[in-house]
């Protein structure tokens, strides 16, 4: 039980659209009890109501954010967090103050650092050397794709010159042939048995840092990317069935069981069976502060990024001088084996939720999704394709078709120096303004949800809203990214909100309707009354969660 709570702005935003008269909701016993003006809402709150007023704010649902990794991005924040240094040298230089601060630490582990910062993209592990001498450095680039090591970390692994790249990813390497210092997609895991493992005190701090932090944004339900083991992060099952039942947690969560790498199509029925052993362990959970989790879909990534050419593509990347590679980027699971175990999850009751980037990724998932909704009814599992950088435009009435949502993650469609720098020159003039198609997707049908892919790139919505808008990033003025590709306010929203809750199966949440969840998240202004390059500007006020406050300014 709550007190009764009255929430009001100047103006509010359903979910889907803008509400034509209303102002405020009211929240009792931690659902929404009406939606109307500020004293209608007072009135059908009671007498005993608190009310929580922002003047000129936009009232609306709690944001989703539908493909985050929550116990990384807290983790990091508490640890050698490298996501806030503004160049290489900035980077050393926390990389040491983090060295200094914790002297009896065999390993040094963090991340967030950014590959333009480094020629390339590739940091050396030399630098480390200088920089902190001697010890055993593993640092997870922004994208956590690559990790960055030192000599003392690769030498405790065994890597040297003779040492052969995985099947999945590879080893960066100096002219001679001997490691750089920087690991690529699978290559990560070689390092992932020496690491330290967090106790699960520390993995429940770093849920509850991910969930604070996460809220002051407006956040207010998930769905956690990736449930499992996976390149040096450690499974997040135990800190939330903890947090859940202690009460520490308060947000909606879905997770995404993560499917390992190097799966063959005879393992297939063994690979479902003990996931859906892993579902049935987790089971439907709900605690006393209001949380709910449950792993009901499934992860797999199918790609990596363009920026390392690990993206997998149909036509071939390109090399300094502008002429085809012989190099389309690498799949990490075979399309007979995707087209096996796809269908095989549908029908054990597992939502599909894919990673791809490329436009060959995107395809070869598309023809899995298509044999999977052949076994399964899609309307109920609700399949997602997360990321969708680079879509072939002849794919999109088959994505409308297959009932698959673009999950999207708005903030990275512009003109990043990173896109530009290392982005631009792999994939030419014509692909690179190609992507991230998101007008395009939309005027196809195909459903849209938003996340922010977390500690990757910030999970304040209202810079990837501004992004999806204008196509530029977040007080800058170059040139939008794509002709004619930006959403309007009402769809990002609409993305961030009731598009994410579908995906992510929050039925009862991403609205504000009587009867739904009291998740609420109010804005400091009303966005659409302001100039759209301003977007960037708006910030959380007050959040709500399952009828509490939790956050306010």
């Amino acid at each position: 039980m709550t007190r009764p709570l009255v929430v009001a702005g100047s103006r509010l935003f359903t979910g889907r659209a803008l509400h034509p008269t209303a102002s405020a909701v009211a929240l009792r016993d931690g659902v929404v009890v009406a939606v109307g003006s500020l004293p209608e809402a007072r009135a059908a709150a009671g007498t005993d109501a608190e009310v929580v007023d922002v003047p000129g704010g936009l009232v609306g649902p709690g944001f989703i954010d539908a493909h985050v990794h929550p116990t990384q991005g807290g983790g990091e924040r508490l640890g050698c967090d490298l996501t806030d240094a503004t160049d290489a040298e900035d980077t050393l230089m926390r990389v040491r103050a983090y060295a200094d601060a914790h002297p009896g630490d065999e390993w040094i582990v963090g991340g967030g650092w950014h590959m333009d910062h480094f020629d390339h993209g590739l940091p050396r592990a030399e630098a480390l050397e200088r920089a902190v001498p001697g010890r055993k450095v593993y640092l997870v680039n922004a994208d956590h794709h690559g990790a960055w090591v030192s000599p003392a970390a690769l030498r405790a692994a065994g890597i040297d010159a003779r040492r052969q790249d995985p099947s999945d990813g590879h080893i960066d390497r100096d002219v001679s042939g001997a490691p750089s210092g920087t690991l690529q997609e699978g290559a990560m895991e070689l390092l992932a048995d020496l690491l330290p493992a967090p106790t699960l005190a520390d993995s429940i701090a770093a849920l509850e840092e991910a969930q604070r932090y996460l809220m002051g944004f407006g956040v207010t339900g998930w769905q956690d990317a990736i449930i499992g083991a996976y390149s040096g992060a450690h499974d997040p099952t135990d800190a939330y069935l903890t947090a859940v039942e202690e009460g520490r947690l308060s947000a909606l969560v879905t997770g995404a069981l993560w499917l390992e790498r190097g799966l063959r199509r005879e393992t297939v029925d063994d690979v479902v069976a003990a996931l859906v052993a892993a579902r049935e362990r987790i089971g439907d959970r709900r605690g006393p502060a209001g949380a709910r989790f449950r792993a009901t879909s499934v992860k797999i990534m199918l790609d990596g990024v363009p920026e390392s050419r690990t993206a997998a593509m149909k036509a071939p990347y390109l090399d300094e001088h502008g002429s085809p590679t012989d190099v389309t980027g690498p799949t990490h699971f075979a399309p007979a084996v995707l087209d096996a175990v796809a269908p095989a999850l549908a029908a054990a009751g597992f939502q599909l939720h894919v990673h791809a980037i490329g436009d060959r990724a995107v395809a070869e998932a598309l023809h899995a999704i298509t044999l999977a909704n052949a076994v399964a009814d899609p309307a109920s599992l609700r399949h997602h394709l997360a990321h969708l950088q680079q879509v072939d435009l002849d794919d999109l009435p088959l994505l409308a078709r297959s009932g698959a949502a673009a999950n999207l993650q708005a903030l990275w469609a512009a003109r990043s120096r990173q896109m530009v720098d290392l982005n631009l020159p792999l994939v030419g003039a014509r692909r690179f303004d190609e992507q991230y198609a998101f007008a395009a997707m939309a005027a196809a049908g195909v459903p849209l949800a938003m996340g922010s892919d977390w500690p990757v790139s910030t999970p304040d919505p209202w810079q990837a809203i501004h992004v999806a808008v204008n196509r530029v990033e977040p007080g800058e003025a170059e040139p939008p990214l794509g002709t004619g590709q930006e959403l309007t306010l009402q769809q990002a929203l609409a993305a961030y909100t009731s598009g994410s809750a579908r995906v992510a199966h929050h039925d009862e949440a991403g609205v504000l309707e009587v009867g739904r969840r009291a998740d609420v998240a109010v804005a400091d202004r009303d966005p659409f009354s302001q100039p759209v390059e301003a977007l960037h500007e708006v910030r959380n006020a007050v959040t709500v969660s399952a009828g509490r406050v939790v956050h306010a300014r």
